[in-house]
């Protein structure tokens, strides 16, 4: 089960759509999708767990705890959601496109993928591709079958 939690103002709408097309991202790993918390917050809150949990000082848009137990994807995602939107003015993408991409970051992160190393960023960033492109086409469609 996939919730999302709001630990800032932040209007997440459209919940069931971005369930349905993380569980078909899932899919496109074989995986399925277990217990998974987003929780959608601030810097100053995703700062605190970032220097409690990872002795990181840094700001981050995502930080992600990994509970998986073999194909099943269990773990709790932490979104700044003011990094998400200053990442898209710097990027030059609307909002909603890089919070896709942040989403299924956290997502691809639970699949076993990382980011450490230049291949690893340039695997993450293609995966990442094809999910907003997964996105925008389930979007479509269920355009169409409104």
């Amino acid at each position: 089960m996939v919730l999302f939690h709001l630990e800032t103002k932040f209007n997440f709408q459209h919940r069931l759509f971005y369930k349905s097309w993380l569980r078909a991202l899932a899919l496109s790993e074989g995986k399925k999708l277990g217990d998974i918390s987003y929780i959608f917050c601030d810097d100053c809150y995703l700062l605190e767990i970032n220097r409690q949990y990872l002795q990181h000082d840094t700001l981050t848009d995502i930080i992600t705890f990994d509970y998986v137990e073999g194909n099943v994807l269990n773990g709790d995602i932490y979104i700044s959601v003011e990094r998400v939107r200053e990442n898209a003015g710097i990027f030059q993408v609307p909002f909603e496109q890089e919070l896709v991409r942040v989403l299924a970051h956290g997502l691809l992160h639970l699949c076993g993928y990382g980011d450490k190393s230049e291949k690893e960023s340039k695997v993450m960033r293609s995966k990442e591709e094809f999910a907003i492109g997964l996105y925008q086409k389930m979007k479509l469609q269920n355009i169409k079958n409104q």
